[in-house]
């Protein structure tokens, strides 16, 4: 029944009496948790080692050169080569040089490896980019840039800080040319190539096309219509030729057949009857005149010469030379009227004499004569209408001729343009991959020809400090205050914690504590109500307690303050500067 009673029986409301006998009551705990709790937070203020940073700040400038004159053929974005650069930057090499240059971390390097040191050094590093709300050019949407990044070096030195942060920013700066010249140059350098391969092949599938045409030997897939209209033309030109030729054989069948009715050597008759000699009879009578003047003259005689002169002009105009038959004839007739001459008129007359050296001239012409191979004599018409028809069928046949071999090579050409177009078909696959190759490549080749003059621009840019670079705008400073810890805000959050630690110690206190301290307490325990309610009368040596522990709080309280007051003023900011400071703020001089 009892427990039930006490079951039912609600929680009375805690009065701000309750809670100021709580405090009072636990006020030793209270301080003294909240005394050490805020006595660690001022220690771990004032002790912790200043962190001094220095930082520099760098800008991205745009190239000089409007963009739409000069492509730049670096292309990413600020944020990803800052982060390469960082990257090539913070190289286990790079670091480690600037750890030996500088002697850093002498302490750390005496007891741990080279990777422990390198990884500290890059957790002192820190960079950050900088971005802004910007429109893209492209788009012309709204968009962030990264504008400028800073490059921040955390040391227990602010003039070390200084020192490894001007070197950090020139590895930075210098990486930044170093890179964007490589790239340009890569780029240039790959488009060279390219060209280059291009133009080989370009060369090889020329060379290709040249020994495919000198096969196909005109017949190409281009020349089709060509040879369609040249076969065209030959067959007309055939069938012409065919009908020169019919009418030529029939004029020379008609020539043959007049020829054949007329006599080629009619005598040829003068106006008064004579008839008139032709040059082979005039060179004939010459011969037998001149063998009858030599044997009575001499051989420089003028008339001699002069005989002789008209023969070799008779000879080369009719092309036959002295017959050694006539010869002959004209010298037995000599010898006949020497024999004939010397019987009737004396051995020593001068027709006899005459006689013997026509006689000799004979023989001496004769025995030239032998010496001279025989030709058949030319036999000339002598006829003016049978020398007409022969020269009209002379150049009827020769025409003949002529066409027919004209016709042969019509002909000819006509069959090599029939098999060209056979042989068209077959051919045509192989010559369209040829000459597709060969367009596709001389297209590439070009576009890459004006992308390669596009990355020398380029390249000239990035070399001459005219494209996109980077400016340091804030180097870095010598740190005046440290950067860690933040002390104010250490000694703050220490106060609120100490105020926290010692209200919450004291209420855990006072939650494990069962002791009856009220009537009300006792009236829940028992159920029942007390008669009466004494208070607490202490003795003198409660009062003397009391004092004793009102003054060692009083002492603690002026100690804690001397020692914030101390650390103040070694730490923070002298006392004297701060008093100034104060009576400056409220206008006393």
């Amino acid at each position: 029944m009892t427990t039930q009673l006490h079951s039912q029986q609600p929680e009375p409301v805690q009065s701000l009496q309750t809670y100021v006998a709580i405090l009072h009551r636990r006020r030793t705990l209270i301080v003294l948790a909240g005394g050490v709790l805020l006595g660690l937070s001022l220690a771990a203020a004032f002790l912790w080692p200043a962190t001094y940073k220095s930082m520099a700040t760098i800008l991205i400038e745009e190239q000089e050169i409007p963009s739409e004159l000069v492509h730049s053929t670096i292309t990413s974005y600020a944020d990803q080569r800052i982060e390469t650069i960082k990257q090539q930057v913070m190289s286990r090499t790079t670091l480690w040089k600037v750890v030996e240059q500088y002697n850093l971390y002498a302490d750390l390097r005496r007891t741990n490896p080279a990777e422990e040191v390198v990884k500290r050094f890059t957790k002192d590093i820190a960079v950050e980019v900088i971005s802004a709300d910007v429109v893209d050019k492209r788009t012309q949407h709204p968009t962030k840039a990264t504008i400028a990044f800073t490059v921040a070096y955390q040391s227990n030195s602010p003039d070390l800080a200084q020192k490894v942060a001007n070197e950090l920013t020139s590895l930075f700066l210098g990486e930044n040319l170093k890179s964007r010249e490589r790239q340009a140059q890569e780029a240039t350098s790959f488009l060279q190539q390219e060209a280059e391969n291009l133009s080989k092949h370009i060369g090889e599938v020329d060379e290709k096309i040249a020994q495919f045409k000198h096969r196909a030997s005109g017949a190409l897939p281009e020349l089709m219509p060509l040879n369609l209209q040249l076969m065209s033309q030959s067959d007309r030109e055939l069938t012409d030729i065919d009908q020169q030729i019919r009418s030529l054989e029939e004029r020379k069948n008609y020539l043959e057949g007049e020829l054949a009715t007329i006599k080629p050597n009619t005598p040829i008759m003068s106006v008064t009857g004579e008839r008139i000699l032709d040059s082979a009879e005039r060179l004939r009578g010459l011969r037998a005149e001149y063998a009858g003047a030599s044997a009575n003259r001499s051989p420089d005689h003028p008339d001699i010469m002069k005989m002789k002169q008209e023969i070799e002009a008779l000879e080369k105009e009719t092309g036959q030379p002295p017959e050694i038959e006539e010869a002959t004839k004209q010298l037995i007739d000599a010898r006949a009227s020497l024999a004939t001459f010397s019987e009737r008129l004396g051995k020593d007359h001068p027709d006899v004499v005459q006689a013997r050296r026509k006689i000799e001239a004979l023989e001496q012409e004769v025995r030239q004569l032998g010496s001279v191979p025989l030709r058949k004599p030319m036999l000339r018409p002598e006829n003016p209408a049978y020398i007409n028809l022969q020269a009209q069928l002379n150049s009827a046949t020769s025409s003949l001729n002529a066409l027919r071999a004209t016709r042969a090579a019509v002909k000819q050409r006509l069959q090599d343009y029939a098999a060209r177009l056979e042989r068209t078909p077959e051919m045509e696959p192989d010559y369209l991959f040829l000459t597709r190759d060969r367009d596709t490549s001389g297209q590439k080749y070009q576009d890459i020809r004006s992308r390669l003059l596009e990355a020398k621009v380029s390249e000239g840019l990035e070399v001459q400090r005219k494209g996109e670079r980077s400016s340091l705008i804030d180097p870095p400073s010598l740190p005046e205050k440290p950067d860690k810890p933040n002390r104010p805000a250490i000694v703050l959050l220490g106060f609120i914690l100490a105020l926290a630690g010692g209200i919450g110690s004291g209420a855990a206190a006072e939650s494990l504590d069962h002791s009856i301290r009220t009537p009300e307490q006792l009236v829940r325990l028992t159920q029942l109500s007390p008669l009466a309610v004494i208070p607490f009368m202490p003795n003198e040596q409660d009062l003397s307690r009391a004092v004793k522990r009102r003054r060692l709080l009083k002492g603690a309280g002026v100690g804690a303050l001397v020692t914030i007051l101390a650390l103040l003023h070694v730490f923070v900011v002298p006392l004297d500067v701060l008093w100034f400071a104060a009576l400056r703020r409220f206008g006393i001089e």
